[in-house]
């Protein structure tokens, strides 16, 4: 089996996503879909708290302390 990456498990999660919504699944076949969807929304959710903990520890004061404070997109593309 392929190693999982995020970007691949984000693409997948909105396949399955897709396929549910349209309805043409037989029961035990959208069972199925379900559960990997599950296990991949863990795996994403796994890796996101990783890089939050990652990028906390990045952003610091100078008094050495952690600074923490949400990510602004719209701040960060004007610098």
């Amino acid at each position: 089996m392929a190693q999982k990456n995020f970007e691949t498990s984000i693409k997948r999660l909105e396949e399955i996503v897709h396929d549910l919504e349209k309805g043409d699944l037989p029961l035990e076949d959208s069972l199925k879909v379900f559960e990997e969807g599950m296990g991949l929304i863990r795996f994403c959710s796994k890796k996101l708290e990783e890089v939050e903990q990652k990028v906390t520890m990045l952003v610091k004061e100078s008094d050495e302390k952690y600074l923490h404070q949400p990510f602004d997109m719209e701040k960060n593309e004007e610098e």
